[in-house]
């Protein structure tokens, strides 16, 4: 089942079928272009994009003037962003959230995070978060977005949403949450919805 396979099983199987891998939309997350259109980063600014996947992300950042740094566990996954985007201004990189380069420590003036926490086990989400917030900057920011459910709320199956427990995980390292939108992920009875937060790390 999908959410048995690992990512890079699921990128094999797809070859250069992209509409076979279940996250690629081959478009720029909806929630992401809102929120630089309602804040758009300084021309110039560093920006980190975390399992960019299909790069979509990473280049509409990379449009809205940052200097962008992608990554993402599977080499596959780079191997299509740098074809899918030749000569991309965006440097993609083959990268483990557990295991980031040193050199990228609180560099990032933007750091974005959208439905990567949400594919790990619930277990490892403190330290994905952690490290993912070692990335920002003084004055910086991280954008987190993916499936949302209440503390008390089963997991349920992969992908599993994020609690409010998991996204402490980003005050616990440090920074501050400066921005929360919660919206229903459709009509009916699935108390699942979609989250979007903002967390800062405090200028020096």
């Amino acid at each position: 089942m999908a959410d048995e396979l690992t990512f890079e099983t699921i990128y094999a199987q797809a070859g250069d079928d992209l509409a076979g891998i279940p996250w690629a939309s081959l478009a720029p997350m909806p929630a992401l272009v809102q929120w630089l259109d309602g804040q758009p980063p300084v021309t110039g600014a560093r920006a980190l994009v975390v399992a960019c996947g299909l790069g979509d992300d990473a280049e509409e950042v990379s449009r809205r003037g940052c200097r962008v740094t992608a990554f993402d566990l599977v080499p596959a996954a780079i191997a299509h962003c740098r074809a899918r985007f030749p000569g991309s201004a965006v440097d993609y990189r083959v990268a483990d959230v557990f295991r980031l380069p040193d050199d990228w420590r609180r560099a990032f003036d933007l750091v974005v995070e959208i439905r990567t926490l949400q594919s790990l086990p619930v277990s490892e989400r403190a330290t994905a978060a952690a490290s993912i917030a070692g990335m920002v900057a003084p004055g910086g920011r991280v954008f987190v977005h993916g499936l949302g459910r209440r503390d008390d709320d089963p997991p349920g199956r992969r992908p599993w949403p994020l609690s409010p427990h998991d996204l402490r995980a980003f005050t616990s390292a440090g920074l501050t949450d400066t921005e929360l939108a919660v919206q229903p992920r459709s009509p009916g009875p699935d108390e699942r919805h979609v989250v979007t937060a903002v967390y800062t790390r405090p200028a020096l």
